[in-house]
């Protein structure tokens, strides 16, 4: 396969941060294709994930887009489910959180992870013919995965720092959607650390390709927003699709992540969802903020009173 030059414009950061949405959105531009997130395709179209649907509705292995994309770097004579596990080793070898350090500072350091970044490499340039796209949007929020990009032949990454307050983000996994599982206060502000730093690892790499953005000020400014992700990877403002804080959004193909993703139709970016204000108890919010500071502070968010909020 030939590898022409290839965005990726990859959202990191820890869950339920936004990165649907605003995916979603980068969709619905002429040249984007948002694909959710890549990481857990092949665990998922081998049924060993959360979720086995693409955007679309369908299985992932019989999506029109997926169906091509899952054969891509599977030797001959060899299972998806066989290949899913290889996969999947490889990625919990080499990309996990943890590694995040290890790849920004010796790359492809062995032959695991060199495997994988020659399928990324791969899979990648497929779906970009695929789709017929310049600009991939991958919202896997794995850093390990977000440090490998530099590695990959042909690919240009710019990345989005997607941050969200901690507190709200406690709160909405202490609800489970649909597929997606709850989560304790304390585990959610723990991974929202962890991954916090090591997206901020990234960033600091990479300044000249990386921003900073707060989930609440999205919301606050969703068409300003979208523009300064538009021109964060030398991409036209002109085609952002956000009016008067609506977006018809069209079916999509993300391999996972909010079951809002199979919403279709006129869509309104609503005011920030405060409910953790109300229904987050006084313990929980104590034990969040004690596990999130000083990052909290750093990212402009108010701790220590239930009617705190970010500056913006």
């Amino acid at each position: 396969m030939t590898n022409t030059p290839l965005t990726v414009l990859c959202i990191t950061g820890w869950c339920r941060n936004g990165s649907t949405i605003i995916g979603n959105i980068l969709n619905e531009i002429p040249g984007f294709f948002h694909v959710g997130e890549l990481h857990f395709l092949w665990r998922n179209a081998a049924g060993r994930g959360a979720n086995e649907e693409c955007g679309c509705g369908r299985k992932l292995v019989d999506c029109p887009v997926w169906s091509t994309i899952l054969p891509v770097g599977r030797p001959a004579g060899i299972t998806l489910a066989q290949h899913a596990d290889t996969v999947v080793r490889h990625q919990l070898a080499t990309v996990r959180t943890r590694h995040t350090w290890r790849v920004l500072g010796r790359g492809l350091h062995n032959e695991q992870i060199r495997a994988h970044a020659a399928l990324m490499t791969e899979v990648y340039h497929a779906i970009a013919a695929r789709s017929d796209a310049r600009v991939i949007v991958d919202t896997s929020k794995v850093p390990g995965e977000s440090a490998l990009l530099p590695h990959l032949d042909g690919i240009t990454p710019y990345y989005v720092h997607l941050v969200r307050d901690p507190r709200a983000v406690a709160q909405s996994w202490s609800r489970p959607k649909e597929y997606v599982y709850e989560m304790s206060p304390g585990k959610s502000t723990g991974y929202w650390t962890g991954f916090n730093l090591a997206a901020h690892a990234i960033t600091r790499r990479y300044p000249e390709r990386s921003m900073l953005l707060r989930y609440e000020d999205f919301i606050a400014e969703p068409e300003a927003t979208i523009d300064r992700l538009l021109r964060l990877c030398d991409s036209d403002p002109a085609a952002n699709p956000v009016s008067d804080r609506t977006v018809d959004l069209h079916t999509n193909h993300t391999v996972t992540g909010n079951p809002d993703r199979f919403h279709v139709g006129a869509t309104v970016i609503r005011p920030t969802d405060n409910t953790w204000r109300t229904e987050l108890s006084a313990a929980d919010r104590r034990t969040v903020e004690a596990l999130s500071w000083p990052l909290a502070r750093r990212y402009g968010y108010e701790l220590g009173s239930p009617n705190s909020n970010g500056r913006g």
